[in-house]
C-alpha cells in the first residue's frame, strides 16, 4: 500500500517508540507483562523493543505504519487480518490472554487493528482518524471482511473515536487483571463491515 507523509512503514528504527506506544494502547498491560517477562534483573522496555524488532508476530515493526512528525513517530497503527478459520485456545494459554482471544476468535477474516496509538503531545489532532482510515485501506486491499479491535471498558476515549469511525460493539469478556492494575472490568470487541 502506498503511503503519503506524514505517513510511512514502520522501520527497525521505531522500535522504542512502537514499545511505548504499544505499552500507551494497551494502559499499562504491555508493560506489566515485559516486566514479568524480563524478571527480576531484566529491562521490560528492552524486551518491548526486542519484541517491536521481529519479522514476524503480531507485533512486529512489519506490521506498523507510523505517523511522522518532525522526523519522529508521532502515532502508529499495528495491524493484520485474522484468520477466517480461528484455530482453538490451548489449556497452555496464561489466562490473562484467553479473554482476549475468545473476542479476537469472535471476528475471524476481519483486519485486526492490535494497536492505535499517539504520544499525549499528538493527541486531539486527526491522527488516530486518519490511521483508522488507513486500516480500513489495508483491510480492502488483504480482501477482509471488515475490521475488529478489542478496548477496554474504561478507556472512553479512544471508544468514541472507534465509534465516530463507525466501529459497533459486537461483544464483550471479562478481564483477568493478575496483578496488573486497571480501572477497567472487560475487554470490548468492535467491529466495522467494510
Amino acid at each position: 500500500m502506498r503511503l503519503n507523509p506524514p505517513f510511512r512503514p514502520a522501520t527497525p528504527d521505531d522500535a522504542h517508540a512502537l514499545a511505548e506506544l504499544v505499552d500507551f494502547a494497551s494502559e499499562g498491560l504491555a508493560l506489566y507483562l515485559w516486566t514479568k517477562f524480563a524478571g527480576p534483573a531484566g529491562d521490560p522496555w528492552a524486551m518491548g523493543r526486542e519484541r517491536a524488532l521481529r519479522e514476524t508476530g503480531s507485533f512486529s515493526y512489519r506490521n506498523a505504519i507510523v505517523c511522522e512528525h518532525e522526523g519522529r513517530a508521532a502515532a502508529a497503527l499495528i495491524g493484520y487480518p485474522l484468520a477466517r478459520l480461528p484455530e482453538p485456545i490451548p489449556d497452555t494459554m496464561p489466562a490473562m490472554f484467553v479473554p482476549l482471544q475468545e473476542l479476537e476468535n469472535l471476528a475471524p477474516g476481519t483486519w485486526y487493528v492490535n494497536v492505535l496509538a499517539a504520544y499525549p503531545r499528538h493527541r486531539g489532532q486527526g491522527h488516530g482518524t486518519a490511521l483508522l482510515s488507513l486500516a480500513e485501506q489495508q483491510a480492502a486491499a488483504a480482501q477482509c471482511d471488515g475490521l475488529s479491535i478489542i478496548v477496554s471498558d474504561s478507556n472512553t476515549g479512544a471508544r468514541r473515536l472507534y465509534e465516530r469511525c463507525g466501529y459497533r460493539e459486537q461483544a464483550r469478556r471479562a478481564k483477568i487483571k493478575e496483578d496488573w492494575h486497571n480501572p477497567g472490568t472487560q475487554w470490548v470487541l468492535l467491529s466495522k463491515l467494510q
